[in-house]
């Protein structure tokens, strides 16, 4: 009875108590000091504080790599104790006044020396044990908090130095020791009860056991010393100050659009932290958990920023997911045998042997016909624990009841992970579509009963790639981030660069789609960087750059920057980049390109492209090879796709011959006419690549494949309106003085033509397997008759048009509508949730 009272009255004094824990880069710097030290002023005016902090950044690693030289024989430990302690030394003179700085150097110095003797044992004995390693690197903790409670007294804020090992007693597991929970609050409620006036500054991460051995509570066991603290005295929260907004909805590291979380639960919060969210060490929230205390993750370099609550419910249930986590490089172990089927025991052996020697398994999946069970684990034990297995199963592999164990390494574990996942069905295939959709293959695939976590695992060169993906799909409200690798900056280039600038907020506001440009290349110089490329100074960028074009390298580096949603723009006349269209699109990255070299090789190639691009989940879209902006591959796509059958072509495909017949009256002879043409840019810088229907052709051979034809471009019967005698003319102005010997010629047909009430005009027609493209004579019965100016038209005769055809009309050349065609491309690219057989 009487205990009972005397805890109430420990209690009563430990009322309105708020505990404040400050990581290593928050105490990094002087000014970061100065900062913690505000932050403190600020929560004093609040209540009783006890303040846990960690080492300095980077001591920690200094002080473990000091023993490890020291174990080796190697003096090398001595100019990094000197550089220990010109740091910490420098941080006094800074913070703290001379007449006041003797104390604190005096009692720096006497843990320095301490700290020396012990590393001059290890260099003579060569021996580096847990339990000493543990003593060594409890002293990051210790300076930093002799320090800043120094620092706080020296500014008239009563502060007590409180080293821990003296309160937080723990088993002698060195490296990772189980805290004595009833004992250790016991001491802190009595510590804290007797020493009621100052702020506590308390080391974080270190304790003893019941002998006075210093133990460590696992790196990142200052998150669990606060922890500890809030849990003892029922503390109003535990605030972990940081350098990030809070917990965030992925690593800001790999997801460049990652926000902190204004609530995640407790249990969200744990499954996040065992997934590598490094925010929070996961045993921190324990202590929290069991009582009931809220964790508050804030910014030390932006106190104003709301941070995260991290609580047992959480009300406000924005989202479907809380956040994304990773764990960057895991190995996994596949034990397979068809022994194993229904035979009972084998897991706990599986685990048995693993925790022997402490391994831990990060992830299971077991096959349903229990033929395979897979674990996932870091790759320092993979060895081990292989080797493990085949000892605990050595007489299962002699009966041949285990048929191998396969370690697969160079992997990732993602996790998603909600509260919300398990009110709303078909998470998992979102999931699991995009990821297929951006060629992600999953390795396995595991997910807890509570349904508020799926893990999967993939290779390790898609986890940032697999993250952003999944990020932009549930947490951007829609919005796409469309990675784009241009490759040509001339006419159509530029224009498109142009106009995605001018048209950028309107895709992001009324599509959801933000277009980022990752990588552009000419001729001579090429860039491709992290950071996107500006759209409006790409020229500049691309100019300063001093990397000459390789297309080889090109195309390597992008794959190599494997960005979710990337699309490969080829706005070059070249037929070379073909080459690499199929490697492109092996790695899942989508092609739009107004180039038609590609569609009119082989049928065998245009084919494997389509296929290919199915096969790996991207897109191959080409609307720009025929009529520029017009809607022409499209809409024959979708009539086939939909079980039309296109009996008949016919078009005017070339918007040169299109200006040309249709000005055409005999008024300025025909060269004056291609002439003016020429010079109006109608025509290609030499105009018999127009003249000669090659360009039509190839057209009409597009557009038949895409109705589903086997054709070729040898079977193509063109009309060549070149002049015999002016094929071979050295050069343009000796093709147009030659052309003008044909004058006559022209101007006959033309007669003729109008005399009979009909027009000229140059038609490209696919009918029963036959292509031809030839300069025909219509009457006003015609859906051509009204072309004008430099207009393509297109009919289209099928199983459901097949007395009146399907009319396609407009501008069907022209850098603007070419551009404007390409980005609609693009943007089917972005919401095209799957691709047809034609890998449309």
């Amino acid at each position: 009875m009487q205990q009972g009272a005397s805890e109430i009255t420990l209690f009563d004094s430990l009322t309105n108590m708020r505990i404040l824990k400050f990581g290593g880069s928050s105490v990094g710097t002087p000014d970061a000091l100065n900062r913690v030290i505000e932050i403190i002023k600020a929560r004093q005016q609040n209540g009783r504080l006890v303040v846990v902090v960690s080492a300095f950044r980077g001591v920690t690693d200094q002080l473990i790599e000091m023993a490890t030289f020291a174990a080796m024989g190697k003096e090398d430990f001595r100019p990094i104790l000197n550089e220990i302690e010109q740091r910490h030394y420098e941080t006094i003179n800074t913070l703290i006044s001379a007449k006041n700085r003797s104390e604190v150097i005096t009692s720096s110095k006497l843990m320095l020396n301490e700290l020396d003797d012990v590393l001059q044992g290890v260099f003579l004995i060569r021996e580096l044990t847990k339990k000493t390693l543990d003593f060594v690197l409890g002293f990051g903790e210790r300076f930093s908090a002799l320090i800043l409670a120094a620092t706080l007294n020296n500014r008239a804020i009563p502060a007590l130095y409180t080293d821990t090992r003296k309160l937080i007693k723990t088993d002698s597991n060195f490296g990772s020791a189980r805290v004595l929970t009833a004992q250790t609050f016991q001491n802190i409620r009595e510590y804290l009860h007797e020493k009621d006036s100052a702020v506590i500054i308390a080391t974080g991460f270190i304790a003893s056991t019941n002998i006075e051995e210093s133990t460590t509570l696992g790196r990142g066991g200052s998150d669990y010393t606060a922890s500890i603290f809030g849990a003892a005295v029922q503390a109003e929260a535990v605030e972990i100050w940081t350098d990030v907004d809070g917990l965030m909805t992925a690593d800001p590291k790999k997801v460049k659009h990652a926000f902190s979380v204004e609530f995640a639960s407790y249990e969200e919060a744990m499954e996040l932290s065992h997934f590598g969210a490094k925010v929070i060490y996961p045993p921190t929230i324990q202590p929290a958990l069991k009582s009931g205390i809220p964790i508050v993750i804030k910014n030390t370099f932006k106190p104003e920023h709301p941070g995260t609550w991290i609580k047992k419910e959480v009300k406000e249930k924005k989202g479907i997911i809380r956040g994304i986590s990773s764990i960057e490089n895991t190995s996994l172990i596949t034990i397979k045998g068809s022994g194993m089927i229904g035979v009972s025991g084998v897991s706990a052996r599986l685990f048995g042997a693993l925790a022997k020697e402490n391994i831990n398994i990060i992830l299971i999946t077991q096959s349903s016909s229990e033929h395979t069970i897979t674990v996932a684990v870091m790759p320092k034990d993979a060895d081990t624990a292989k080797w493990m297995i085949e000892e605990e199963f050595s007489e299962e592999f002699k009966a041949d009841i285990i048929d191998e164990i396969r370690v697969e390494t160079d992997l990732s574990v993602i996790a998603v992970v909600g509260d919300n996942m398990r009110q709303i069905p078909g998470i998992a295939g979102r999931v699991f579509q995009a990821l297929g959709r951006n060629g992600i293959n999953i390795v396995a695939i595991a997910q807890g009963s509570s349904e508020r976590n799926i893990s999967f695992v993939v290779n390790r060169k898609n986890e940032k790639k697999a993250m952003n993906t999944l990020h932009d799909a549930f947490f951007l409200s829609g919005v796409k981030t469309m990675n784009l690798f241009l490759v040509g900056t001339g006419l159509i280039g530029s224009t498109l660069l142009k106009l995605i600038s001018e048209q950028s907020d309107e895709l992001y506001k009324n599509y959801q789609i933000d277009i980022k440009l990752k990588g552009v290349a000419n001729s001579r110089n090429m860039r491709l960087q992290d950071d996107s490329i500006s759209l409006t100074d790409w020229k500049k960028e691309l100019d300063e750059s001093n990397r000459a074009t390789d297309l080889g390298d090109f195309i390597a580096e992008m794959k190599e920057m494997n960005l979710p949603n990337s699309v490969f723009i080829d706005c070059t006349a070249s037929g070379d980049i073909r080459e690499f269209y199929e490697e492109i699109l092996k790695a899942s990255i989508s092609i739009v390109t107004p180039n038609k070299m590609a569609n009119t090789s082989g049928q065998d190639f245009f084919d494997m492209l389509h296929q290919t691009a199915k096969k790996h989940n991207c897109a191959y879209r080409y609307e720009t090879n025929v009529g520029a902006g017009l809607p022409i591959i499209g809409t024959i796509n979708e009539m086939v796709t939909t079980g039309d059958n296109i009996e008949r072509i016919e078009g005017v495909l070339s918007g040169t011959l299109s200006y040309l017949f249709n000005s055409y009256d005999g008024s300025a002879s025909f060269s004056e006419l291609v002439k003016k043409a020429k010079e109006a840019g109608f025509t290609e810088p030499d105009p018999r690549e127009d003249l000669n229907g090659h360009d039509v052709g190839r057209k009409l051979l597009i557009l038949a494949r895409v109705a589903g034809y086997q054709l070729e471009f040898e079977d193509i019967e063109i009309e060549n309106l070149v002049p015999e005698q002016a094929r071979n003319a050295s050069s343009v102005d000796e093709f147009f003085t030659l052309l003008e010997a044909s004058n006559k010629d022209f101007e006959e047909l033309v007669t003729d033509t109008s005399a009979a009430g009909k027009k000229l005009c140059y038609i490209a027609r696919f009918e029963k397997g036959m292509a031809v493209v030839k300069l025909e004579k219509i009457d006003a019965t015609h859906p051509f008759y009204n072309l004008s100016g430099t207009d393509n038209i297109l009919a289209l005769y099928s199983s459901h048009y097949d007395e009146n055809p399907l009319v396609v009309k407009g501008p069907g050349a022209g850098a603007n509508v070419t551009a404007a065609g390409i980005i609609a491309d693009i943007l089917r690219v972005a919401n095209t949730k799957a691709y047809s057989n034609a890998g449309w």
